[in-house]
């Protein structure tokens, strides 16, 4: 078998169900677990994003989009130098993955053309429905079954035990500048980690909201999670949120609980380690009642000294924003 991801959520798939070796191309976004950096890169943003703002990248894919392009070139050489026989890509966000069009007209081209598993999850559910239709291709599916099930009862052991908590007040925001809101799963795991955030929006896309919104829900806790950064970064950017009007009379901000946070690894992607997003989010609505034991760079606390780092440029890698 030879599989080529388009996808960092199918890419961290392949390798839970130990297909690492199987995978000969992905796409620049592919980074965990870390052998995969070693995989040849097939697709890549086809936007230079290197020094710009978060506010310029929400304006050029903005712009990209509405005119009909893609953010993603595909390369046509390698992809057929690494003759996959499965391809694995998305149709739900055109900002996350390459969809339809693209992929559709380069495989058209294939004269031995391989066969392609759409993933678009948009709520838990349906993540793990996309990793048991991926073990079920790959004659890997009682691996997914077990694991799903394993993460089933993890997700199940959290819910309940925080039914009997009072729900937290979360603020989770997907972009800063401009503003964004959770999306499809994000309810979901925050309504398990025993938190809220009225102005996320349940399986569906993000979208922009206004500062208003976030003051009128007065967030006991605040989550950076800007689509595409690991915790630096989100860091770094999480400091824009400082200038806003009302801030420091939020309680979140009153009581040290905005954290930044690995967007990346726990929250945007539709994969396995979502679950461990979950017992990340019941860790800082709960600190009392949920340990964290995973990476301590999972996330930080955003306090005056770290905004005082300043805004670092995006990662010319990252296309984080939706449009």
């Amino acid at each position: 078998m030879r599989i080529v991801s388009f996808l960092p959520a199918a890419t961290e798939m392949i390798y839970l169900l130990g297909l690492g070796e199987e995978l000969v191309g992905r796409s620049h976004e592919c980074d965990f677990p870390e052998e995969v950096k070693h995989k040849p890169v097939i697709v890549d943003c086809a936007l230079n994003l290197s020094s710009m703002t978060m506010a310029q990248i929400d304006v050029a894919v903005s712009t990209q989009l509405s005119q009909g392009k893609s953010l993603y070139i595909v390369d046509e050489v390698k992809l057929r130098a690494a003759s996959p026989n499965l391809l694995v890509t998305q149709n739900l966000c055109q900002v996350c993955g390459p969809a339809g069009n693209e992929v559709s007209q380069v495989i058209n081209s294939m004269s031995d053309a391989p066969k392609i598993i759409w993933q678009t999850p948009r709520n838990f559910e349906e993540m793990l429905d996309a990793l048991r239709a991926l073990g079920k291709e790959t004659g890997t599916e009682d691996k997914a079954v077990e694991w799903s099930a394993a993460a089933s009862a993890r997700i199940k052991r959290i819910s309940t035990a925080t039914q009997g908590l009072r729900k937290v007040r979360v603020a989770f925001l997907e972009w800063v500048d401009p503003l964004y809101c959770g999306g499809h799963w994000i309810p979901q795991m925050l309504d398990w980690a025993g938190a809220e955030d009225r102005n996320s929006r349940s399986g569906t896309d993000s979208v922009r909201i206004p500062w208003e919104d976030v003051l009128q829900h007065q967030p006991e806790v605040i989550l950076v999670s800007p689509c595409g950064f690991k915790t630096p970064d989100a860091l770094r950017q999480a400091a824009l949120l400082q200038s806003r009007p009302g801030w420091n009379e939020l309680p979140a901000v009153r009581n040290r609980r905005v954290y930044a946070v690995d967007a990346n690894a726990y929250f945007a992607r539709p994969g396995p380690r979502l679950v461990d997003g979950v017992e990340l989010m019941a860790h800082l609505s709960h600190p009392e009642h949920f340990p964290w034991t995973g990476p301590q760079d999972a996330y930080c606390a955003v306090t005056a000294a770290t905004a005082d780092q300043g805004i670092a440029p995006i990662h010319s890698s990252t296309v984080a924003t939706l449009a």
